[in-house]
């Protein structure tokens, strides 16, 4: 027998509640994937790529069309210019790029300010590196103002002299929440005050929605100067099986996550590296993201309002939030298993989100949808969901 270095981690809620949505025939709206294929263009694009000879390993940090693509795309859309050679990194999906990040710069005896809720990677990757995670919850929605908020006086109190970084997830995922103008200005009080550096995972960019433009912290220069800035080409292009994503740091941050990556991956495939270069020629696919997915949230959020659930705000992502206390009194795990079980209809538990699932400050009787679905299917589901 081995002695885990993760005791309590078992099975990803995705995983679990995917794997009950097969058992029961289920409307799978839990796990965030779309149901639908991405652009022909870009699957050509990727069988060209074999063709023409890239089918070997490709240098370390990525090929270099691509890292000149992301370079050209964040300096158009955020203003900073990283340097494609030494400071963008390519990966196999943003999760290699945040478990690297963290691998890279904590060691034993740090703490890392989490935000939670939070995406489930984020804690094991922080106890595999020996440090130790500091939640600050999100102020959770209430009747009055439904949206959750980040309280950034509690983030600067749980910095100390032993944190090495701050996490942070905008769009977030799972509460749609958004950051603002006035966060990025708080956010850079905290850190010009404290020198802390900052994990910011971007990979929901491209889809927020109200005519808003996406708030990255690499807009600001002092913070893009202390942030690993991480995104994903499986969220953008509809591909999230390719697991490709990138980092964009400073060259001293960027050399220190290739050190790591270079012997979790080394690199990441060849033609699906090249034919993404090629694709990103075009911004448009991009640019059309936000309007593509609110059409999709309007749906969902609508059709949730003729049911008993409280459909919440989305101002980001592809999740939607629902409060089921007209329906059920049961933790949301309990209500998320029902709801496929006996409904035929999967979402995800918020308080899966937590270190602490099954505290009651971590069940909020709110649930999430997934729309990055077709229409047919969020019909399909809403049909299901009037007789909950």
């Amino acid at each position: 027998m081995i002695r885990s270095k993760l005791p309590d981690v078992g099975t990803t809620i995705f995983t679990v509640m995917s794997r009950l949505a097969i058992e029961h025939k289920a409307i799978n709206l839990g796990q965030g994937f779309p149901d639908f294929d991405p652009d022909p263009a870009l699957c050509a694009l990727v069988t060209k790529a074999m063709a023409d000879g890239h089918n070997q390993y490709p240098y370390m940090p990525g090929v270099a069309p691509l890292r000149e693509a992301i370079a050209a795309k964040t300096r158009e859309l955020y203003g900073h210019a990283y340097d494609p050679e030494t400071e963008i990194t390519v990966t196999s999906g943003a999760t290699e790029a945040l478990m690297a990040t963290v691998l890279a710069a904590v060691g034993s005896g740090d703490e890392v300010v989490v935000i939670e809720p939070c995406y489930d990677s984020y804690l094991p990757a922080i106890r595999l590196a020996g440090g130790t995670a500091v939640p600050v919850p999100l102020r959770a929605p209430t009747e009055a103002d439904p949206y959750y908020r980040i309280d950034w006086q509690r983030v600067r109190d749980a910095i100390t002299s032993k944190t090495r970084l701050l996490m942070l997830n905008f769009p977030h995922n799972p509460t749609g929440a958004v950051l603002e103008e006035s966060d990025l200005d708080a956010l850079e009080a905290i850190v010009r005050d404290t020198g802390v550096l900052l994990v910011s995972d971007e990979v929901y960019e491209h889809i927020v929605f109200d005519g808003k433009p996406h708030a990255s912290v690499a807009r600001r220069p002092l913070l893009a100067e202390h942030a690993f800035v991480i995104s994903s080409f499986g969220k953008t292009y509809h591909t999230t099986g390719w697991k490709i994503g990138y980092c964009c740091a400073p060259r001293q941050l960027s050399a220190e996550l290739r050190k790591v990556h270079q012997f979790m991956v080394f690199t990441v495939p060849s033609p699906m590296q090249f034919a993404l270069a090629e694709f990103m020629r075009d911004p448009k696919p991009y640019l059309d993201l936000p309007a593509f997915y609110q059409a999709k949230r309007d749906r969902l959020s609508e059709g949730l309002a003729k049911t008993r659930f409280r459909p919440l705000p989305s101002p980001g992502t592809f999740f939607l939030l629902a409060d089921y206390s007209q329906i059920s009194k049961q933790s949301e795990a309990d209500f998320a298993r029902d709801l496929t079980v006996k409904h035929g209809v999967t979402v995800i538990p918020v308080s899966a989100f937590y270190r602490q699932p099954d505290a009651p400050e971590s069940n909020h009787r709110i649930v999430r949808f997934c729309f990055a679905k077709k229409d047919a299917t969020l019909d399909a589901a809403l049909e299901r969901l009037q007789h909950v």
